[in-house]
């Protein structure tokens, strides 16, 4: 019998975005942005981050590299919708924006993924719900995160909430992704300890779901395997003393290698009960999918046993003389240890009852979350009873 790794029949794999890496960077990309050529930068930010005066300093960086400042947008929100995304794009048309520059988290990169698209290609954004809708590349979006969780600066994916069906609408394509992502760990700094524990879970969310999802390829496997080591290793100290800039530095490189990874072999049960969570209960995409890791883990073991026992040593467990799926268990119990840890440190909530998700809706959060696209790229086929256990679970 043959001990060799068995490899997909096929697999692809694409980086279309630069991403470069620099402690101060953010003060000046103008090599970077020399490339772009680009004249005219709508920003797209999130009015919190003027208080922490970032959307100033990548305004002097842009103005320094003889790039001037179209305007900017400020309204974004956490699940970002799609009304606010159409204004954007409009104001953004309206200055004659030649790019656009998104400053902020996972939904301040996402809004801007839906601005240019709008920008770029006018009409309505639920017209282009749903895969590989484009023909043509997009204006040049630079994105620069604030935050070390969605990987958004280096995927083709953005999720909006749309209020008017209660859900969150995915739009995937290869030129949504940004032309360049700007990677500064002093940006995230001051981010609040919450926070911080949410977005690092969302990472490690993302890095398991790379690892284990149908789509997975080797060299998906080997970005979302760093992913994990670094945020195992580094979240919680982060959590304790977030002015440690080399912890913030494998925080966000850990979230941007686990964003490439899941670009290529996409997410699973996890994040589609999470997108249920978010658009139905406005329930904080970072913390939903924190609360259902553990549970789409559990779920997914039997199917992925020696998948899962390389997570728990990933992980920094010791699975010497174990059996797979013993030692993926222990992985497991890892994941639910360190949700409780960052509760205590941070408030993390651990329970859906804890963000007001009332049990008489989770049969409706059930039903949405079967018709998430991530669902497609699950190793084991889901059925409703089985996600509505889950969430039963978790409340």
């Amino acid at each position: 019998m043959s001990t060799a790794m068995a490899f997909p029949d096929f697999f692809q794999f694409h980086l279309p975005v630069r991403i470069v890496f620099g402690k101060g960077l953010s003060k000046d990309f103008s090599a970077e942005l020399s490339s772009l050529g680009v004249s005219r930068a709508f920003l797209v930010t999130e009015k919190f981050l003027h208080t922490l005066k970032i959307p100033d300093r990548i305004r002097q960086a842009l103005e320094s590299a003889g790039v001037g400042i179209a305007g900017v947008f400020d309204e974004v929100v956490p699940n970002s919708e799609v009304g606010l995304c159409e204004r954007g794009a409009e104001a953004a048309r309206k200055a004659g924006a030649d790019c656009i520059v998104a400053i902020g988290g996972g939904s301040s990169i996402d809004t801007a993924k839906a601005i240019n698209l709008l920008l770029s290609e006018g009409g309505k954004l639920l017209d282009y719900q749903g895969a590989q809708t484009l023909t043509r590349p997009l204006k040049p979006l630079v994105a620069v995160p604030t935050t070390s969780g969605t990987g958004s600066e280096a995927t083709m994916v953005a999720v909006i909430n749309d209020p008017d069906s209660q859900s969150k609408i995915s739009l995937v394509d290869r030129y949504l992704t940004p032309a360049l992502a700007v990677l500064d760990p002093e940006l995230t700094l001051t981010l609040p300890r919450r926070i911080t524990a949410a977005t690092g879970m969302d990472a490690l969310t993302h890095a398991v779901e790379a690892y284990v999802d149908i789509e997975s390829s080797p060299f998906s496997d080997a970005l979302a395997a760093q992913a994990m080591r670094l945020v195992a290793r580094y979240l919680s100290k982060a959590v304790i003393d977030g002015g440690d800039v080399e912890v913030r530095s494998a925080l966000q490189i850990a979230s941007t290698m686990a964003g490439v990874a899941f670009n290529h072999s996409m997410v699973g049960v996890i994040h589609g009960m999470a997108h249920a969570l978010g658009g139905m209960c406005h329930v904080v995409h970072g913390e939903a999918n924190a609360m259902m890791l553990p549970l789409g883990m559990e779920y997914n073991l039997e199917v992925r046993e020696r998948k899962f026992a390389e997570i728990a040593r990933f992980l920094g467990l010791d699975i010497r003389g174990k059996s797979d799926r013993d030692a993926g268990l222990e992985g497991i119990a890892f994941v639910r240890q360190l949700n409780q840890e960052l509760h205590d440190l941070a408030g993390l909530p651990t329970r859906l009852s804890d963000v007001g998700v009332s049990r008489d809706r989770l049969p409706e959060v059930a039903a949405l979350a079967m018709t998430d696209g991530s669902m497609f790229y699950n190793p084991r086929d889901v059925a409703e009873e089985d996600v509505l256990a889950m969430l039963e679970r978790a409340h």
